[in-house]
Parts: structure tokens; C-alpha cells; sequence
């Protein structure tokens, strides 16, 4: 039987993460130097943008390199610390 500490996760794999805050200009590239610091491979070429219906928010979908929970663990937690974010999924 496995260890809740087990992950569902393989690593090294691509993982998407969602990032939602409000329309601001440098948003997309603030979230991108976050990023960077935990998949230093990382580019904004592997981000999709997606503006909400009204365009108050602006939502990020980006995919890191997952080397390991740890790493992912710290990504999430500096980016949903972020004053610029909202959510992160």
C-alpha cells in the first residue's frame, strides 16, 4: 500500500499550472521570471494567455518541467504568495 507521501506525479514530466490575476501589463512576464526561478528552461513559449469575458482578469496556463515535489511545492507557493495573483490551479 503507498504512502500518502507517495506522489501521483512521474518526475521529470511536463506539468500545467494555472495562474489567474487581474489585467495588468506586467503580469504575464512577472509570472514568468516567477516561474523561471523553479524551471530555469522555462519560456514564455510555454504559456497560453487567456483574457476573462470582460477582460478584468487575464489567466495563465503554464508548464514547467516537474523535477520533483519539492519543486513543485515551492513554485506554488511563491506564485499564490504573489500580490499580483489571485489563484493558482
Amino acid at each position: 500500500m503507498p504512502l500518502p507521501t507517495d506522489s501521483l506525479i512521474e518526475y521529470p514530466s511536463d506539468f500545467p499550472i494555472k495562474i489567474m490575476g487581474i489585467m495588468q501589463d506586467a503580469f504575464a512576464q512577472t509570472m514568468v521570471e516567477v516561474v523561471q526561478r523553479h524551471d530555469p528552461d522555462f519560456h514564455a513559449g510555454k504559456m497560453t494567455m487567456r483574457p476573462s469575458s470582460k477582460g478584468n482578469y487575464l489567466a495563465l496556463t503554464v508548464t514547467v518541467r516537474a523535477t520533483s515535489r519539492a519543486q513543485l511545492d515551492n513554485l506554488y507557493r511563491e506564485l499564490s504568495s504573489h500580490t499580483m495573483v489571485k489563484v493558482v490551479l
